[in-house]
């Protein structure tokens, strides 16, 4: 074994016995020898145990540790270290800009045990309540999370968007006369982006490949046949297919679409598909009406596009309100006020839900009690203070255990509507987490279920639920379904919507913001959201004031 990987062990072992608080002296000695291990100019492992020893900077206690590691190929310490130590925040102890001791902290102060709930923990801005810890090194942390994600090849929607638009700016500047498009997983607003695809339909495409291929538009660029491939400065893989106009829409059609939507369209064409000059000519001759980009995914929509049933998509200007939101009286960054005269001269908007956190949520500053009082006050003075504007009072009450909310019923009753979430004990096996869900739905003051299955995108797989028992229990309860547009979440996932909505449940998009700011997340739930096949007259939040009033008047009633 080489010097360098035993200066890793060894670092590795002052890292876990700092995560763990052990004898401040012995990490000393262990940190100092790893560097001394990977300086010295010989090999240790030529050694002997005795020869070791006498090394400055080793001594007795960690020769034996390295004698153990090339003998064995581990160190039974670091072993048992390891073992109780979840992968998660194992994997954070990687993160530059925070050591072993921050990440102690912040697993154990804030129960977060891996990158992406600590990701969700800095939007929040909850990692400047901790000692130690200001705006700038949750900034940094953030920074670099986010280039951890980045490079794996995957990126959140919302992660690209900008810079996959000012890209397509430059497209368009360069290329003035063509056909041009957005096409793939971008065009259908998949909540993960793997690759940024484009169609150019020119009078010549040789000279459009040629062109960008002698641009510095991209990285590492390639000519394959008539594509050019490269990267953005993100890292963000493009692929720009060059065609004549006489082929653009047909490509477009074939680049758009999922592969087995395309094959099911292609499967109902009575002929080859030849040199069409739209793609509603192409949905026209299989039979069927034009399916909006977002849809095209599998052949789901297929049977309704023969029917001509489609649903008319939701979009952001049929919002009329913004549910779930968090102020500063839990772990929010604004005051009700602020919050609330953004929603209404910055979005249009007529009403706001505030729903902070409740008491079992001490890590975000839950509501006690006594604070719930309070704050229905402050509500009541607002809505006197404010015009053409409501506000609700809302709360995000956790879902214990056992399933029950973390209030009792005289205090659940003095809510306008009531988000139940789980925040907590997410290792629960799917029987035991369905059950769980199911008894907070069947709470008659549960208004709306919070982020179905807990997932943040790209880092936490959401616990297993049986979706059609949960969903199921919500008709029966008439309990909202949320679409939390938060873009790391983006849950209830938009593959199940389709089933709530056929079970007659209705959904909301709900920011769940902390900051003001945070409202205009709604604009990526909306794009789940029409991947789900939603219709405004199905979205809570798409209710006038006087309608959603009604709407929790017979709830609660």
């Amino acid at each position: 074994m080489e010097n360098k990987p035993i200066a890793r062990t060894l670092r590795l072992l002052s890292q876990l016995m700092e995560l763990h608080e052990e004898n401040s002296f012995k990490i000393r000695t262990i940190a100092n020898a790893s560097f001394k291990v990977d300086k010295l100019p010989f090999k240790v492992a030529d050694k002997t145990p005795a020869e070791l020893e006498n090394v400055d900077g080793i001594g007795k206690s960690t020769a034996g540790k390295i004698t153990e590691l090339l003998q064995t190929g581990t160190i039974k310490e670091l072993q048992a270290l390891i073992e109780k130590t979840p992968e998660g925040v194992m994997e954070m102890m990687g993160i530059k800009g925070i050591g072993p001791k921050k990440v102690g902290v912040i697993w154990r102060k804030m129960g977060i045990e891996n990158t992406g709930e600590l990701l969700y923990a800095c939007n929040e801005n909850r990692l400047i309540e901790l000692k130690g810890f200001g705006a700038k090194t949750q900034a940094e942390i953030i920074k670099a999370i986010e280039f951890r994600m980045a490079s794996n090849g995957k990126f959140l929607y919302a992660q690209v968007e900008q810079e996959a638009l000012e890209f397509f700016d430059q497209i368009k500047a360069i290329f003035p006369e063509a056909l041009k498009h957005i096409a793939g997983e971008f065009r259908r607003y998949s909540e993960i982006i793997t690759e940024l695809n484009i169609v150019i339909g020119t009078n010549d495409a040789h000279v459009a490949l040629t062109t960008l291929e002698q641009s510095n538009l991209l990285t590492s660029i390639k000519v394959i046949d008539n594509h050019v491939t490269g990267e953005l400065e993100n890292g963000l893989l493009v692929d720009i297919v060059c065609v004549s106009k006489d082929e653009y829409y047909k490509t477009l059609f074939l680049n758009t679409g999922s592969d087995e939507h395309v094959e099911a369209v292609l499967r109902r064409l009575p002929e080859p598909l030849l040199q069409p000059v739209s793609e509603e000519m192409i949905y026209k001759k299989a039979g069927l009406e034009w399916i909006q980009p977002e849809l095209r995914e599998g052949d789901t929509y297929i049977e309704k596009a023969a029917h001509n049933n489609l649903p008319k998509l939701i979009t952001f200007a049929d919002l009329n309100g913004s549910l779930h939101n968090h102020s500063t009286w839990s772990d929010g960054v604004h005051t009700i006020e602020e919050m609330a005269l953004y929603c209404r001269d910055e979005l249009k908007l007529e009403y706001l839900g505030m729903c902070d956190h409740s008491r079992t949520a001490v890590y975000a500053k839950g509501l006690s009690i006594e604070r719930v009082l309070q704050q229905h006050e402050e509500v009541d003075h607002l809505n006197k203070k404010i015009d053409g504007f409501y506000i609700f009072k809302g709360i995000e009450s956790d879902i214990l255990s056992d399933g029950s909310l973390d209030y009792p019923e005289e205090i659940l009753q003095k809510f306008d509507f009531i988000v139940a979430s789980i925040h907590a004990n997410l290792k629960m096996d799917i029987d035991k987490a369905t059950t769980r869900l199911i008894k907070a739905i069947e709470n008659p003051y549960t208004s709306i279920l919070g982020h179905p299955t807990g997932r943040l995108l790209l880092s936490r797989n959401g616990y297993q639920i049986d979706h059609k028992k949960v969903i199921d229990a919500c008709a029966a309860n008439k309990v909202v379904i949320e679409i939390n547009a938060n873009p790391l979440r983006l849950d209830l996932d938009w593959r199940w919507q389709q089933y709530a909505l056929d079970k007659g449940v209705w959904l909301s998009i709900n920011p769940d913001a902390h900051r003001k700011e945070g409202h205009n997340d709604m604009q990526f739930g909306v794009y789940a959201a029409r991947k789900g096949g939603l219709f405004k007259e199905r979205c809570l939040n798409a209710l006038s004031l006087q309608q959603i009033q009604e709407f929790f008047k017979q709830k609660r009633g």
